[in-house]
């Protein structure tokens, strides 16, 4: 049976496991740091069949069945009545017309596929470098760290480590985690190995259970994800960004006080991209129709100044 670390062990790993100005003090990019020119380019290479597959869900305005926030989006200007003489339209003209809308979200959560920035988790008030948390603030947002840090976007190798098909079931149960093991396990069983600046996607087949269940899905239900133990793991290999169908941390983590460790030592000390609530059912049906589970992976965040991450489309390109 897997080891599970106790939280002494995972409060050690804020200093043993941090990226802290290795890459220099001014560093803005943590883990992805790990990610060459050369990475990129080689990274072109496993495009071969000329299609992508995205790996994000829809985004639905209203508060949805099972959801935990409400996206909305309000019309400021539509086409309603302007195929009736006489209407005139945002444009003043009989023959032009225009919609317009305004959109606002609560991304971070269970619902929206997202991305984290370097900005949105502290620890003893500090962000990942040392940054103090207070550089985050009501009026401006975000003053270092923000998504912005990441504007020209993220190209390279990706990797999807499927753990359900390795267990031979749809869903991982709750009590059923992922451990260092079962992703070198699951690398063995595809023939891949991570490498310094890849982007590591595993499935959990939440994406697979909320598809079936529908309306009678819940999201703040116990489920699996990345058990702590992958932390070590994780930084030993310089994985660039990790994504999960999950929010990644195993839920409840069944830790007191660190109770999202990805997430907190992950983004805090590590400087680790988090790629939360992916859809990965897709990507999985592909890579097992092609044999192949590995593919050129692009993501490029919205360029909104002091927000702590981003809505996000990412796409597997074979």
């Amino acid at each position: 049976m897997p080891i599970k670390p106790d939280e002494e062990e995972i409060l050690t790993w804020f200093d043993t496991l941090s990226n802290w100005d290795r890459w220099g003090k001014d560093d803005l990019l943590g883990t992805l740091n790990h990610l060459t020119p050369e990475k990129r380019i080689a990274s072109s290479a496993l495009v071969k069949e000329g299609f992508s597959v995205s790996c994000s869900w829809d985004i639905k305005t209203g508060m949805q069945p099972g959801a935990t926030v409400e996206s909305q989006r309000y019309m400021l200007s539509t086409g309603l009545g302007l195929d009736e003489e006489g209407r005139k339209g945002l444009f003043d003209s009989g023959r032009a017309g225009a919609a317009q809308e305004y959109i606002g979200m609560v991304f971070h959560g269970l619902d929206v596929t997202h991305l984290d920035s370097l900005a949105h988790l502290f620890w003893d008030g500090k962000m990942y470098g040392g940054a103090p948390s207070s550089l985050v603030s009501d009026r401006q947002g975000a003053l270092k760290h923000d998504v912005l840090s990441l504007s020209d976007g993220v190209v390279t190798r990706g990797v999807l480590l499927d753990i359900p098909r390795l267990r031979g079931v749809d869903v991982l149960e709750a009590d059923d985690h992922v451990f260092p093991e079962d992703l070198e396990a699951a690398e063995k069983a595809c023939g891949v190995r991570l490498e310094p600046g890849d982007v590591l996607l595993v499935r959990t087949g939440e994406g697979f259970a909320k598809i079936e269940q529908k309306k009678n899905y819940n999201a703040n239900k116990p489920r699996s994800g990345y058990q702590a133990a992958c932390l070590p793991w994780l930084h030993e290999r310089g994985i660039a960004m990790i994504g999960s169908d999950v929010a990644q941390d195993v839920t409840p983590s069944g830790y007191k006080n660190v109770s999202m460790p990805i997430h907190m030592v992950g983004i805090v000390a590590m400087g680790l991209w988090l790629i939360d609530n992916c859809q990965l059912e897709d990507l999985a049906t592909t890579c097992n129709r092609l044999g192949r589970w590995e593919f050129q992976f692009m993501l490029s965040p919205i360029r909104f100044q002091g927000v702590t991450g981003s809505p996000v489309n990412p796409l597997a390109i074979f």
